[in-house]
């Protein structure tokens, strides 16, 4: 276990073996064999062929899928908690090589929200992902009941998850159509990746402005 009085960080095997606190087992096992079973699949409704995450299984490989969980539950501390989720991103990450740090997973377990309404998770996901963004990482939001769609197909539901929880991976150049509809994170991404986008981005980004 790594972490520190705010926010306690798992290895998956960790999680596997139950060497985690009573109580919390069960929801990191949860989000464990999801990641395992709907993460690293195909899905007819994807809209693309592959995996759901295409990073997921070779993080899961890498021993990069991480998991966390905040030492209490109330609304303040819950937000130290998404604060320090990013702090604890950069320390695991700065001794990485570079491709290691773009499979370097932390995914920060809230079993105690209400699986019944994304709503609380959405705004506090909200409300981290610029200061996220502006450091070059991408934070999302997973939910039992979550309604974004699919960038592929409206009709699917990729962020759909057993418990609700918080994922952070670092800002990729494929991440721009999570980002083209806020300007202050478009900003951002192409401050980061403007001199090496690849042409197939160009053109999305070209026809996203366009519209």
């Amino acid at each position: 276990m790594r972490g520190d009085e705010t926010l306690r960080i798992f290895s998956a095997d960790e999680v596997e073996r139950g060497q985690v606190p009573d109580g919390q087992a069960g929801p990191l096992r949860q989000v464990l064999e999801w990641s395992r079973e709907f993460l690293v699949s195909g899905h007819p409704l994807l809209g693309r062929s592959g995996p759901v995450c295409p990073y997921t299984q070779p993080s899961l490989r890498r021993e990069l899928f991480l998991l966390a969980v905040p030492a209490a539950d109330g609304e303040a501390d819950l937000a130290d908690a998404v604060a320090h989720l990013r702090v604890w991103y950069e320390k695991l990450s700065v001794d990485l090589e570079e491709e290691d740090r773009e499979l370097l997973t932390l995914l920060m377990v809230l079993p105690h929200l209400d699986a019944s309404d994304s709503a609380p998770l959405d705004a506090l996901q909200r409300a981290a992902k610029d200061e996220f963004v502006a450091e070059g990482l991408m934070i999302g939001q997973f939910h039992p009941v979550c309604a974004e769609p699919g960038l592929w197909n409206e009709e699917f539901r990729p962020l759909r998850s057993p418990v609700p929880l918080l994922a952070v991976r670092r800002l990729l150049v494929f991440d721009l159509p999570f980002l083209v509809n806020t300007d202050r994170h478009l900003a951002h991404y192409l401050r980061q990746f403007a001199p090496a986008i690849p042409a197939r981005i160009r053109d999305q980004l070209v026809s996203r402005v366009v519209s």
